[in-house]
Formats: structure tokens, sequence, C-alpha cells
């Protein structure tokens, strides 16, 4: 085969076959990539575990650790440590599995969950997730201005009187959005140069931070105890001033740290409480993504981000733990209260922290900038939002997404106006909180849909862990802000609503389609047809269909007649398989498909090659459906003289042109007739349509037809017309056009159809025998539950015309046929649509001829009209 040896197929933007070119950097796409101009040059400690600390210690590490401490007490702190990094870590476990099951492309966390869950959850939440990191982004900057207006703010609680010369800076609203915008304008600057600077400078900062750490760690052996004089300043002439002290290393002070003690918080003037604690410390949390966000940078991210992950988390819970015991074993609640940058007041030397803040700050609002800008970059690329991101696609020589730096950077502006740092912290937590979520759901996805290609290498995580950790992140969002979260909830499906109407296309796969095609197969192997009940029944149907340019009216008929039934699409292209060098029925799939689509319909396709449209359709009538979902109907088009109609003209699709004067029968009558036999043989109901091009072809089952009293009728003739002498209301067959007629009733567009069924008899005859009949048939209509009008038609004199009985090979007279035909004309010509009783077909081929003409003269210029044979019990009296 031609396919046989074609290349593995490309994933993103590079190859994941790991051929020379593309693990040199070069896209697949371009076939361009050399040493020089490869992007992806950060190993596992340098493109991941040093972001993931710098990010997740930021500004929460020096100061709010003493905050959390402080309000919640060392229990409640320890809870919350605990309860955040639990979180976390069921998220880790969900990225770990999802970067080592192949390669991942710039974009991080969206990259993954885009690619695992489709274009339309990966885009909103790769919206979302890049709306969270811009929020981070503006969170540190203003802690950095936190920081540096304590050392340098013109304040009236000065902590150092020595200290007055440094205190340069004037403060106020205004003022910290101006400092903000210039530490956002330097991170602007450095992200325009490109993710390498800040790769490169990122160690020397993390050097900065560990001694920093270290600093604080040894102050307390060193430091004799001390207090404070402190003062606050609410409003415009309150001030408040508390005396807190630092004990160093003291019983009684753990003993008073232990429980919580929630207070006002000086900055913002609000009550806090556990929710609003937790989500000021949970900010930093949320760096366990940074690493993953360089994926686009890293040189083999599927090694690098669970590893460098998982080891960078580790450390900062160990860091973490550490301070908070530190914390509440030396300092006042007071002083843990109302000082953020308690960390400096009781260091040895406090420049040591000042600059550790400086530069964790600094550094975290690149990463989440660098990071926001490569997701909205790779949204761009995906062109799942259309024009407003097409600009952010746009990239430097060195491949720098200089564009999506300043959207990003415009974005952090707008949240720097917040003003502090506490009051965006929550909107920051949820965000995040969602993001994790939707990586443990995609995880969940892949894990549920038992996908064989889904192998990621690390194994330390099961189903177990997602749902757990969805549900985690979930509630925790509930219980931080539930305002905030349901509008972040309301915006996701409002993005995943957007997107999908937008119907963006994407070779990425659907986990939806994993999902469905495990839930059906599981299934349909619990549907059993051994249990099938007549109560039950519904119709499924298989419709032949040889040309669907001119069967369009009634592909939509008969998608309201199945009624909630297996629908089938069934066409038999002519050939030998031998005589192909490939099979030629494949490459059709997609053709018939587009027609479900344009037509609307519910209905499956099924093609076959085969020598003949007879052993076609046998085939089509034993192999369709899965299980205990197999047709019980086959319908097929009338057979006549009629040139059909071709209703795409207006529209160019894939199929030949309809069959014209000049053209062939590709179906003789013995075939066609044979076809019929073949399948009432096999246990299957036939039906024969004619006369459906007349419906309208936009209403697709709608029709304009009206009756007498201005209301649509469905007509139903429960008799053999052909054979009357034979009549009967209540046999297989007759029941069946009964059920039929109500299914059709049932549908949305047919339901204000009024159902008419015409009761022939003789009346003539002297035997009131037809009374006690009608009587009869009017009880069975009600035990089954038939809401129809009866209408007594007396044939008589059509009657009289019939000849003996309708032998097989007995030729009934073109007399009978055309009365016959007057009689239906006479009473349903206004009908919407009209069931008949269509006799056994003749067993003897020679005879097919004889048996399509006394058809084609009964339903003569009828309108739109199925002949129906049922063959198996389709209704019962019973409850």
């Amino acid at each position: 085969m031609a396919n046989e040896h074609s290349p593995l197929l490309v994933h993103g933007v590079y190859s994941m076959m790991g051929d020379a070119e593309v693990s040199r950097g070069g896209s697949a796409e371009t076939g361009e990539g050399s040493p020089e101009s490869n992007p992806r040059k950060l190993n596992t400690f340098f493109g991941v575990m040093v972001p993931t600390i710098l990010s997740m210690f930021s500004i929460v590490l020096f100061l709010r650790t003493g905050f959390v401490v402080g309000h919640a007490g060392l229990l409640h702190g320890l809870l919350m440590l605990f309860v955040a990094y639990f979180i976390i870590s069921l998220t880790i476990l969900s990225i770990c599995a999802i970067s080592t099951n192949g390669a991942v492309e710039g974009g991080g966390t969206y990259f993954m969950i885009s690619r695992s869950l489709g274009p339309e959850f990966g885009g909103s939440i790769g919206l979302m997730f890049y709306l969270a990191k811009v929020c981070a982004c503006g969170v540190y900057v203003l802690g950095l201005v936190e920081a540096i207006l304590d050392v340098f703010g013109k304040d009236p609680g000065e902590r150092c009187i020595e200290s007055h010369w440094l205190h340069v800076l004037p403060q106020g609203y205004w003022y910290t959005v101006l400092y903000s915008s210039l530490v956002l304008l330097l991170c602007l600057v450095v992200c325009l140069v490109g993710a390498h600077i800040y790769a490169k400078a990122s160690f020397i900062i993390l050097l900065v931070v560990t001694m920093s750490l270290i600093s604080i760690v040894i102050s307390p052996l060193i430091l004799s105890p001390q207090r404070f004089n402190i003062t606050h300043t609410y409003g415009n002439n309150h001030t408040v001033t508390v005396n807190p002290s630092y004990t160093g290393f003291n019983g009684t002070t753990l003993k008073n740290n232990l429980g919580p003690q929630y207070s006002l918080d000086y900055s913002t003037n609000t009550m806090m409480s556990f929710a609003t604690v937790f989500a000021v410390m949970f900010t930093s949390c949320t760096g366990i993504m940074a690493g993953a966000n360089m994926s686009g940078e890293l040189k083999n991210p599927s090694e690098s981000i669970p590893k460098g992950t998982i080891i960078a988390v580790s450390y900062t819970f160990t860091v973490y733990l550490l301070l908070f015991l530190l914390l509440s074993s030396t300092c006042d609640r007071l002083l843990l209260i109302n000082d953020y940058a308690v960390f400096q007041r009781v260091n040895v030397w406090p420049p040591f922290v000042t600059i550790g803040v400086y530069c964790a700050s600094l550094s975290a609002a690149m990463c989440s900038m660098i990071g926001a800008s490569r997701i909205l970059h790779a949204l761009a690329l995906d062109q799942l939002f259309g024009l407003p991101l097409a600009p952010a696609a746009v990239t430097s020589s060195s491949g720098n997404p200089w564009v999506s730096v300043l959207y990003t950077w415009g974005l952090v502006q707008c949240t720097l106006f917040a003003g502090q740092l506490n009051v965006i912290a929550g909107i920051v937590t949820v965000f995040y909180l969602l993001a994790y979520a939707a990586v443990d759901l995609a995880c969940l996805a892949l894990e549920w849909a038992s996908a064989p290609n889904f192998r990621p290498t690390f194994q330390f995580f099961s189903w177990h862990t997602c749902l757990l950790g969805i549900i985690s992140c979930v509630v925790m969002m509930f219980v931080i802000n539930p305002v905030y979260s349901s509008a972040s909830i309301a915006l996701l499906l409002l993005l995943l609503l957007f997107l999908h109407y937008r119907s963006p296309t994407s070779s990425w796969g659907y986990i939806s389609q994993a999902l469905i095609f495990h839930q059906v197969r599981k299934y349909l192997l619990m549907l059993d047809s051994r249990k099938d009940h007549v109560k039950f029944w519904r119709p499924q149907v298989l419709l032949m269909v040889a040309n669907p340019r001119s069967s369009c009216q009634l592909i939509c008929f008969v998608n309201q007649l199945k009624k909630g039934g297996l629908f089938v699409l069934g066409h038999v292209q002519i050939g030998d398989l031998d005589v192909f060098p490939a099979d030629p029925v494949q490459p059709q799939y997609n053709f018939w498909l587009s027609l479900v689509d344009k037509l609307g319909v519910k209905a499956f396709v099924d093609l076959t090659l085969s020598p003949s449209v007879r052993q076609g359709t046998q085939h089509l009538l034993r192999i369709t459906g899965l299980g205990g979902m197999k047709p019980n109907t086959l319908v097929l088009g009338f057979y006549d003289n009629c040139y059909p109609e071709d209703y795409f003209l207006q529209d160019p699709a894939h199929f030949p042109p309809v069959r014209h004067a000049e053209s062939p029968r590709g179906l003789q009558p013995e075939e066609y007739v044979s076809i019929i036999y073949d399948a009432i043989k096999m246990g299957k109901n036939v039906c024969l349509g004619r006369y459906f091009f007349q419906l309208p072809p936009e209403s697709k089952g709608v029709t304009y037809i009206k009756g007498n009293d201005n209301v649509d009728t469905i007509d139903v003739w429960p008799t053999n017309l052909l054979s009357p002498g034979s009549a009967s209301y209540a046999d297989v067959c007759s029941l069946f056009l009964l059920q039929m007629a109500c299914v059709l009733n049932m549908a949305n567009r047919w339901r204000r159809a009024r159902l008419r069924i015409f009761v022939c008899v003789a009346t003539e005859s002297g035997d009131q025998g037809w009374l006690t009949n009608e009587e009869q048939f009017r009880e069975l209509l009600g035990m089954l539950r038939i809401r129809a009008t009866i209408k007594i038609v007396a044939w008589d004199n059509v009657a009289c015309m019939f000849r003996g009985p309708n032998s097989e090979g007995q030729k009934v007279s073109e007399d009978f046929l055309c009365a016959m035909n007057a009689l239906l004309r006479e009473h349903s010509s206004t009908a919407a649509v009209r069931f008949l009783y269509l006799p056994h077909p003749p067993s003897n081929s020679e005879l097919s001829q004889q048996y399509l003409t006394q058809l084609d003269m009964l339903t003569r210029d009828l309108g739109p009209t199925l002949l129906i044979h049922g063959v198996t019990p389709v209704t019962c009296t019973e409850l």
C-alpha cells in the first residue's frame, strides 16, 4: 500500500519521530532548522526547576508567610499548606502523565489540555489559564512595589528612625500604579529580548534567594529578643500604633501562635478569614506549571517537566514548612499581623531579605509574563479565536513572540490598577484552581477513554487521583470566593459555547470521541437482542440510496419516521475489489457524512462494494449495525419511469449526476423485486417510498399540503387493496402500518397532523357483519392507544371488478387497478402522506415486471406514499 511507508504523523509543530532535522529544532512544516536557530536549549534544571522554584517562592515567601501564620495560626496555617500542596500534588501527577505521553510543544499547559480534550475545551481553558498568568504577573509586580515602598517609601509608620534618608518615594494609590508600571516596563524589555535572557539570569536569582533564605534561618540563632513600634494609617487621619515583640525561640510564643486569630488586614482594611488567607497563601502554589509553560524552550520536555516539577515542589514545600515553624516559634502574633516584611525586621542583615524579595518578585513576574505570552502565542497559532488573536502569532527572527508579549503587557497593566496584592489574590487563585481542575480532567478523560495510545511513561497516577484533584480544586474555588468561582465557570462556559459554534477544525483528536466510543461499546454489549420485547419496539431503518441528489426528501422523511431508532443510509457501489488498486468505497465516506450534516439527519452511513445491488443489499442487511442495534426495516425508493430531479444544482456535491432520459437504468425490475423478496425472507420489514420529491426539500418532512379542514392528515389503508377477499385489519402487516403511522404522528414535525384510517367494506351485500368488524376494529384501536379518525369506504363497485383470489401469477385487471387508484385519489387526495399495504412480492422472477406494474397503477399520481409490508409484531395491548 502507498501509505504503509509514509512517515509518522506530525504532532503540533515538531515531528514526533525525532528525525534529524526536527530534533535539532527545525519545523516539521518548513523543514528548516539548524543548531544555531534551535529554540530548544534548556535542560531540566534551568528550564523547569529554577523557574518553578522562583515562581512558587515569589512574593508570598518573603512578604506573606508571616501574614498567613499571624492570622491563621500554626495549625490552620499548616492545614492550608497541606491542603494546597495536596491539591497541586494531584495536579502534578496529571501533568506528569500527560507530558510523558508524547511530544510537548510550545504553550505548555494549554498545549497539553487542548491536545487531550480537543479545541473547544482546550481553547477555553487555555484562555482562562492565560488570564490567570496575567493576574499572577500583576500580583508579583504589586508585591515587588510593596517591598520597595516598605524600604524607600514615605509613610507615617516608619520602622527605622535612623533610616529616614532612605524614605524618599511618595506613597498613594496612583504612585503605586506608577511604580508598578515602571517595574512592568522593565519586565517587558527583558521579555522582548527573549526568554533565554531570563533563563540565564534565573540561576543567579535563585542563588540570591537561597542566600536570603539561609540568612532567615540562621537569624534566630544570632538575634536577641526585641520590641518594635509600628504605626499604620487608616484613611486620612486615623492612625494606629502597636508594640509587637520578637522573642526568639520560645515555647510560650509557639503556644500562643497555635490557634487562629483572624483580624483586620492593615493594607486593605478588611476582615480576614480562612478563605481569604488561604487565597493569598495559595498564590505561592501557582507556579507548578512554570516549567511546563517553558516547554517550547526545553530540550526534552517529556522528561524534564515531570522530574523538574516534582523536585521543585518538594523543595518549596520543605522551605515553607520550615518557615512556618520558625515564625510561629519566634515572633509575637502582633508582629506577624502588622508587618508583611517581618523577615526583614528580624534578619541579621535586613538587606539580605530585601534583595531576595526584589529578585524573587521580579523573577516571578518575568516568568509569568513569558509563560502567558507563550500560551497566547500557541492560541494564536491554533487560530481558535480568529482575527483578534491573529497578530499574536507573529514572532521575531529568533522565534520570540513579541506581539503576544505586548498583548500580555497591556493586560497586566490593567490589573495593576487594583493597587493591592491582596485584592486580586483571590481572582488569581480561582483561575489557577480552574486550570488545575482542567488538567486533572484531561488526564481523567484520557484514562477513562482507555485509548491504546495513552501510554505515559509516568505511572504514578490513576483515575482516582485525577478525580480527587478535580473535586479538591472545585471545592476550594468555592471556599475561597463563591462569586469569583461562579463568574469564572460562567466565563468558561461562554468560551466553550463560542468555540463550539465557531466549530474550529483540528487534527489533534477529540477526547469526546474516545469517551463516546468507550461507553457505547459497553452499552452495546449490554443491549441483548434476546431481551427484546414488542412493547419497546422501534423502527431501525436501512434506507438504500442510489444517488442522494434525488433522494433528499425521502432521507429527511425517514429521519422523522425512525422515532429515536437506528437510521442507516446504505449505498452499493458496483465493482470487484480485485480490479481496484485500493478500496474505492473508503474515500466516499466523507462525502456521505457531509451529506448527513447538510441535511441535518441523525443517520449513520454504510457503503459496500459488490458485483450487484442485490448482493450488496443482502450484505448490508446482514452486517449493518452492531450487537442488538441492527436494522429491522428496509426502505427503498419506488421503481418507476420518473426521471429524478437534482436538488444539489445550487450546491456543488461529490455525487454523480442524476439519471436522465438517455441514461440506462442501473437496476432491472427482476433485481429490484428480488431485493424486496430477500428482505422479507430475512425477516425484515419493507417500505417503498413514492412521490416524496413532492415534499418541500427545505422543510425536511414538513408538508404544506392541507386537507379540507386546513389540517395535515396522515392516511392509512390497512387492507391489501390488491386482494379484496383477504381483508384483515389485525394481521401483522396491517398492525405494522398502523404502528408506523403512529410513529410518524409522534415526530415533532408531524405532531399536529391528524391520523385517518380507511376501512374498506362491502355494504351492498346485505350482510351487516361489517358493522361488527368496524366496532371490533374501534375497540382494537382503543386498546392500542391509537387516536385516529376511522373512515368507512364502500368499495363494492371496485371489489366486483376483482375476479377470484389473487394467487401468485394471476394478473389483476387494469380496470380494477384504475378503479382502486381512483378510489384512493377520491378519499386521500389531500393527505400529506399515505400508508398503503404492500402485497407480498412473487418468488418467480418472471412476474417481477407484472408486480411492479400493479404497484405503479395502484399508486399513480397519489402524492407522497409509503407502501409497507410488515413481518414482525410491533405492538401489543398489555401494559
